[in-house]
């Protein structure tokens, strides 16, 4: 007769499959998960953003005169045939493929800008949080070409970010005052970004990009 104590097959079945299910977890932890997708370095927190804008300068937005992309040297090699576009796409990427040269040939990217998934790279920009006519207008007219050559490739502050191209486009050289990401779920986000890299290069702000951005960091 069987014990009253004996197990039911289907509790027996669900422990050998937690069991199986434990040890996969385990095997997987030991031999490394795979990476999750990256992104732009985490900006700094909205308390440090509002922190780093009340101590920028507050000054009229200076004159575009001599302004031009070629000025800001980008995108340039970063390491073996990979330019700094390259690999942003491959950073910002999922299951990102590239050739010889570098170049992504396939994948996918998530526009954080307005929430659109592309798969084709030529649908993806590379953008800079802080545009490179913006930061001509707000102190890097007078930094040395080699200053705005870093600027114009960083990958260290939240610079550069894979977004859809004609969203890039729409932006143009606007600041926060003038442009939003048109997805509000990324304003916060963005703000931060924003600021982190004003305040790292030391550029100014005029009087309505300040109020604009104050305003909207309130409510993060």
């Amino acid at each position: 007769m069987p014990s009253r104590y004996a197990r039911h097959p289907r509790t027996r079945t669900a422990a050998a499959t937690l069991t199986a299910t434990l040890a996969a977890l385990t095997s997987l932890t030991l031999l490394g998960a795979p990476p999750a997708q990256a992104a732009p370095p985490t900006p700094v927190t909205a308390a440090t953003a509002r922190t780093y804008l009340a101590e920028l300068t507050v000054k009229a937005e200076g004159s575009s005169d001599g302004y031009s992309r070629d000025k800001f040297p980008h995108w340039i090699t970063q390491s073996g045939t990979c330019n700094t576009r390259e690999v942003v796409l491959k950073r910002d990427g999922k299951n990102v493929t590239t050739g010889s040269d570098c170049a992504a040939s396939s994948g996918s990217w998530y526009s954080e800008y307005d929430g659109a998934t592309w798969t084709a790279p030529a649908d993806v920009d590379i953008d800079h949080v802080v545009p490179l006519s913006e930061a001509w207008k707000s102190g890097a007219s007078t930094w040395t070409t080699a200053r705005r050559q870093s600027f114009a490739n960083d990958l260290t502050r939240p610079q550069l970010i894979a977004v859809t191209d004609n969203v890039n486009q729409s932006k143009g050289d606007q600041d926060p005052a003038e442009w939003m990401p048109p997805r509000t779920a990324y304003a916060c986000t963005y703000l931060r970004m924003y600021v982190q890299v004003k305040h790292y290069y030391d550029l100014s702000v005029d009087s309505a990009e300040k109020s604009a951005i104050q305003s909207r960091l309130s409510a993060c």
